[in-house]
């Protein structure tokens, strides 16, 4: 991972770790639910986002190396992450 994705990615983490303790202490207060689900839904598009970070390094690097390298298992590698993100 380079340097500038791991610093944004890094971040990007810290803030979910911290909303997620808010919704544990909401959960904790007995909010409303509507509240503690919107910020759920927050915490989701954080993950999303964060997880689009992740790959658009990948595919930028590591899978281009691979590729160049003549490793073909970056390919078998992808198609199971498009598996997984498909269940």
């Amino acid at each position: 991972m380079d340097i500038d994705t791991r610093a944004d990615v890094l971040k990007r983490l810290s803030y979910i770790e911290g909303h997620l303790r808010g919704v544990r202490k909401m959960i904790e207060e007995d909010q409303y639910c509507v509240d503690v689900l919107k910020q759920t839904y927050a915490i989701r598009r954080a993950i999303e986002k964060t997880e689009a970070k992740i790959l658009g390094g990948h595919l930028h690097h590591c899978v281009i190396e691979g590729i160049q390298r003549g490793d073909t298992e970056v390919l078998d590698e992808l198609a199971e992450l498009y598996e997984l993100a498909n269940k």
